[in-house]
């Protein structure tokens, strides 16, 4: 996906994330959307900056980068909801475009994407974009809300509620 691409997941996906968080539509709504779409935003730009570094793709499109970005907020105590932007920018790399990304770069240069994916120039891109947000945003809504009531049911049967 181009900048553009990445920019409008990541503020759709601020939007839905800031509702399923905080689903009433109120002030603290809001508050959710502001205070996840800013860092979002900035780990959706950020896999690019290898653009004018590196090897686009690879360079900062990697699992030990998104990793790093994952540990951040537990060593550093900030940056919580960056990760979520460089891993939204993975799955639309991997999804959306038809080149795909160097996952396990350094160690291996191969490229990784799925037979979906569009050109980045092409006209659908926008529509790809949008449609793996929205696959995105379901597969949070199910974590979000499904999950804990299986695990509850579980433990209940296994308890035997």
């Amino acid at each position: 996906m181009n900048k553009k691409g990445h920019v409008l997941n990541a503020i759709l996906l601020s939007l839905g994330l800031g509702y399923i968080l905080e689903p009433a539509g109120d002030l603290e709504t809001f508050r959710s959307i502001i205070m996840i779409g800013v860092p979002v935003t900035l780990g959706a730009l950020f896999p690019d900056v290898d653009t004018e570094f590196g090897k686009h793709r690879k360079t900062l499109h990697s699992l030990p980068v998104l990793l790093g970005f994952m540990a951040f907020p537990y060593v550093f105590g900030n940056l919580e909801y960056v990760w979520i932007g460089v891993l939204t920018h993975y799955v639309l790399d991997v999804a959306g475009s038809k080149r795909g990304i160097a996952l396990f770069y350094p160690l291996w240069k191969k490229e990784f994407g799925l037979p979906i994916g569009v050109a980045v120039s092409s006209k659908r891109a926008d529509v790809m974009t949008v449609f793996i947000t929205v696959l995105e945003l379901v597969a949070v809504a199910l974590v979000v809300y499904e999950v804990p009531q299986r695990s509850l049911e579980v433990g209940r049967q296994t308890v035997g509620f």
